[in-house]
């Protein structure tokens, strides 16, 4: 009777985490995306916002002793904190000038760039099997982009430095946590308030500080929720990722991240009524069939890695 309310509780915890990434996964990209369209909020400030709310958020955890953090040298990890601010501002931007459907997909663009980063500079190699699954996923995209009736070169052209920014980063935080040998909690630590240091010297520049458009000029209160409320389902973003990570198996890791994928696409053309054409809908059909052959292939490659070393004397 004890394993059974065990194993209910443990199943329980599960399905919470799971449904707390899910919520807070969409919710960031219509939130994000309800501030640009109703409010005008600047792109940048709001990602500043959800680095200091990140960083806030990490503090309390690790006074709660959900980890424990390690001291770094901030030298080693400048580079990896300015692709952090790269990858989360040309993302936000590719959110700010595209419809959803085009951003959701040219997100997708990530698997093939690291798998080239990986080839050409740390002589990684993918069998013939992953290499094909690209096919599908680069012709979805293409599909999707040259015929989405909102098409904005602009919003291309952030979403393209979005991709490689992001697919550097992701690559970057892999062999910094090996390097420095830390968890992703303890590595988002530093970079998030470092992060928020190379944007408060940045912003300046590219954005206004007070007056009309500037984080200190005459936002509505719930204008200033809104940012608020985003900045904290940021974070919830990444506690859930790390919890889901850590306590469930890769199988339902991705599974669970194609299933927000075809929920966060159907919510934009529902709540921005989002256009979307025949070729479109095709284009995110083969896109959604490459990710689950790359899934499915790039896990079967991981258990038959596993059985050899088991069966080796």
């Amino acid at each position: 009777m004890a394993l059974a309310i065990s194993s209910l509780m443990s199943h329980g915890r599960i399905a919470t985490g799971l449904i707390a990434n899910l919520l807070s996964s969409i919710c960031i990209v219509f939130i994000n995306k309800w501030l640009y369209v109703q409010y005008g909020f600047p792109n940048m400030t709001l990602t500043l916002i959800h680095f200091l709310v990140t960083w806030l958020g990490l503090y309390v955890c690790q006074k709660l002793d959900l980890f424990a953090p390690k001291r770094l040298n901030l030298s080693k990890i400048i580079l990896l904190a300015l692709s952090f601010c790269g990858f989360v501002v040309f993302t936000n931007l590719s959110l700010q000038n595209n419809t959803i459907g085009t951003y959701q997909i040219a997100k997708t663009m990530t698997t093939p760039v690291i798998i080239v980063i990986q080839s050409m500079y740390y002589k990684k190699t993918f069998s013939t099997k992953i290499k094909m699954t690209l096919i599908p996923i680069t012709l979805g995209v293409i599909l999707n982009s040259y015929y989405d009736v909102k098409f904005n070169l602009l919003g291309i052209i952030f979403a393209s430095l979005g991709v490689f920014v992001t697919s550097l980063y992701q690559v970057w935080v892999g062999s910094k946590q090996h390097e420095l040998q830390v968890n992703s909690m303890q590595l988002l630590y530093y970079q998030a308030p470092l992060s928020s240091a190379i944007l408060i010297v940045i912003i300046p520049f590219f954005e206004p500080v007070i007056g009309e458009g500037g984080i200190f000029g005459p936002w509505s209160f719930s204008a200033l929720m809104m940012v608020l409320f985003s900045g904290i389902i940021a974070f919830l973003v990444n506690l859930s990722i790390y919890w889901i990570i850590g306590n469930t198996s890769p199988v339902t890791y991705n599974m669970f991240g194609h299933f927000k994928f075809c929920i966060t696409l159907l919510g934009g053309y529902i709540l921005f009524q989002d256009p979307l054409s025949l070729n479109q809908g095709l284009g995110i059909l083969c896109t959604l069939c490459g990710i689950l052959a790359y899934t499915h292939f790039k896990l079967s490659e991981r258990e038959e890695g596993k059985s050899r070393l088991v069966q080796r004397p």
